[in-house]
């Protein structure tokens, strides 16, 4: 007698795993000031808000996962913009996604924001093993086979 395995299990069996997602207490943005043409690098703590020209952003959550899995970097963000008086308008409240920048990023009319990464400074560094491939040249030669 055949013994069945519903089609279902197969497919259960046959998706891949989620992988967990890893809780960062700091979210890594790029921030664009199109007066200047200037691109700047800035980080916020999970809850706190830092200003970027005439912003403020704050990250809620900043979720990677794990080295070993593809990457998927989110973050919750809140951005308000100072206005001329000092008060704070709401112009962005979402999730941003590191690896689709421009899926959603603030876009105003001096700045952009957008999420590049998030990071524990807690956590040892990911350990990469190098191959032949990856390692670098020797300085002066620049990989061209010898006569």
């Amino acid at each position: 007698m055949k013994r069945v395995v519903p089609v279902l299990a197969l497919l259960v069996l046959a998706a891949p795993a989620n992988a967990e997602r890893i809780s960062n207490p700091i979210a890594v943005f790029a921030g664009l000031d199109k007066i200047t043409g200037l691109t700047t690098t800035f980080e916020a703590k999970i809850g706190e808000e830092k200003r970027f020209g005439g912003l403020y952003v704050k990250a809620d959550a900043c979720y990677t996962r794990d080295i070993t899995e593809e990457p998927k970097t989110t973050s919750f963000v809140e951005v308000e913009e100072i206005e001329p008086d000092d008060s704070r308008k709401k112009i962005f409240s979402g999730w941003m996604f590191a690896e689709s920048p421009g899926l959603s990023a603030v876009e105003h009319p001096i700045y952009d924001v957008w999420l590049t990464g998030c990071r524990d400074p807690n956590a040892p560094p990911p350990v990469i093993e190098q191959t032949p491939d990856t390692q670098p040249l020797d300085s002066g030669q620049e990989g061209e086979p010898e006569d």
